[in-house]
């Protein structure tokens, strides 16, 4: 199977903020990654292809670049 085809599952803590608009929501961990939706479960829906295009967007930034992976216990 290609790199490109793998699929992980990874877990964000996500802020979700009620207005009179709908809701917004945003993801601490991932500076300026935010979404929101008229309903608390479209904005869910919402902030998981904004978390999948912002990490897109950082793997493309880091192309070429010496990346490794570490573990830390919290």
């Amino acid at each position: 199977m290609s790199p490109n085809l793998i699929r992980r599952t990874m877990k964000y803590r996500i802020a979700l903020h009620k207005s009179d608009e709908g809701h917004s929501v945003s993801v601490p961990g991932l500076p300026g990654c935010w979404s929101q939706g008229h309903t608390e479960q479209e904005a869910i829906e919402n902030i998981k292809d904004a978390i999948r295009e912002y990490l897109s967007v950082v793997t493309e930034q880091l192309r070429g670049e010496d990346v490794r992976e570490i573990e830390v216990a919290v």
